[in-house]
Order: C-alpha cells, then sequence, then structure tokens
C-alpha cells in the first residue's frame, strides 16, 4: 500500500494546490458576503469597539473596515472606498488574485509560493498604511 496525500490536491504541484485554495477563499468570501447582504449591518453592530480608539480616541490604522465589508456586500463601492480605501482595494486585490490564481491552477500553472518582498515593496506597503491611516485621521474618524 502506497502513503501519501489524499484529497482534492493529491498529486498536484505545490503552486497549482495554493492557486486553488487562494481561489477557493475568495470566491467563499465573495459568495459568504452576497448571502449577508441584509444582515450585515445587524452583525457589524455585534462587535465590540476598536480598543485602539477607545484608549487613544484616534482611529487605528483598519478602522472603517467592518463598515467598508457591510458596503462591498451592498455593492456599493463609494461609501466601501469612504470607509477604508486601503482595505477595499486590499479586498479587490485578494478577489482578483484568487479568480486569476484559480484560473492559472486549473491551467496547470498555479502560482508560486510567496517569497519575501524586496525593501522597496516593503516601503511602499508601509507608505499606503501610513497613507490610509492619515485619510482616516483627517476624515474625523
Amino acid at each position: 500500500m502506497a502513503s501519501g496525500a489524499t484529497g482534492a490536491g493529491a498529486g498536484r504541484p505545490p503552486a497549482v494546490q495554493l492557486g486553488l485554495l487562494w481561489g477557493a477563499v475568495a470566491v467563499s468570501a465573495a459568495a459568504l458576503a452576497a448571502s449577508f447582504r441584509g444582515s450585515v449591518e445587524t452583525a457589524l453592530a455585534l462587535l465590540p469597539p476598536c480598543p485602539f480608539k477607545a484608549v487613544t480616541a484616534l482611529p487605528c490604522p483598519a478602522c472603517g473596515s467592518g463598515r467598508a465589508s457591510a458596503a462591498l456586500a451592498a455593492l456599493d463601492l463609494p461609501a466601501a472606498f469612504a470607509s477604508n480605501p486601503l482595505f477595499t482595494l486590499g479586498a479587490f486585490a485578494f478577489l482578483v488574485g484568487g479568480l486569476v490564481a484559480a484560473a492559472f491552477a486549473l491551467a496547470g500553472r498555479g502560482v508560486p509560493e510567496p517569497r519575501t518582498l524586496p525593501v522597496s515593496v516593503r516601503a511602499g506597503v508601509v507608505a499606503a498604511v501610513a497613507a490610509n491611516w492619515l485619510w482616516l485621521l483627517l476624515d474625523g474618524r
């Protein structure tokens, strides 16, 4: 009896497995958001207040992500961008990336495993988070 992996990913290269997984999670997230369209606001009301804002009276860098999620579920893109631009862009990048990764995986190509990003890209990510936080501060969250 041969030992080894069994299941949907058995025998597939890791890059293909990663693409299939990313695609499945992206499609599941979109389907879940669509199924909760009417009750997202109710779910958001159950969340505790932000501890960072409670202590400092300032918005945290992720402030508005919940409202942006609710707006995305309702397909209200202007409200999502107004709530948290970086989160909204990240959600779109995740969804589009997942669909592309799944398409590549189904074609047998997959996606490369993540590697350490160059310093310039990491600096760009830090700058984007800082710019988003500045937006939230200036918007008076």
